[in-house]
């Protein structure tokens, strides 16, 4: 199984949704979660906590123990009011909001587009 299919397995498995896994230098694996929403309102019913955050940890270094997975530091975290949309759901979950994206290539010579 893969770092982020296990990562995904267990985020869910503790109520959470995973939002973004990168890779970055030293070593550093971060995590970032948030809580489902609820189908009603479409948004989640509270914040994410530091204590979401060290339950989600303690487990991940659990499974990765088990898996073998290497990582020098691992970072839980939620998304902040930079969160990536990713996936449809995430579009969906935020229509209305104002978004900021950034191009890899200028269109029209511009890379970052606000609305």
């Amino acid at each position: 199984m893969s770092p982020s299919s296990s990562i995904d397995l267990t985020v869910s498995g503790l109520g959470y949704e995973l939002v973004d896994v990168e890779r970055a230098a030293g070593g550093l694996l971060r995590v970032t979660v948030d809580l489902p929403v609820h189908p009603e309102s479409g948004q989640p019913g509270r914040a994410i906590t530091v204590e979401d955050c060290e339950a989600v940890t303690r487990q991940l270094q659990r499974v990765f123990e088990v898996e073998g997975v290497a990582y020098e530091r691992l970072e839980v975290s939620s998304p902040g009011l930079d969160r990536p949309l990713k996936k449809a759901a995430d579009y969906a979950r935020f229509v209305g909001e104002q978004v900021e994206v950034t191009l890899k290539q200028p269109f029209r010579g511009q890379k970052r587009f606000r609305g």
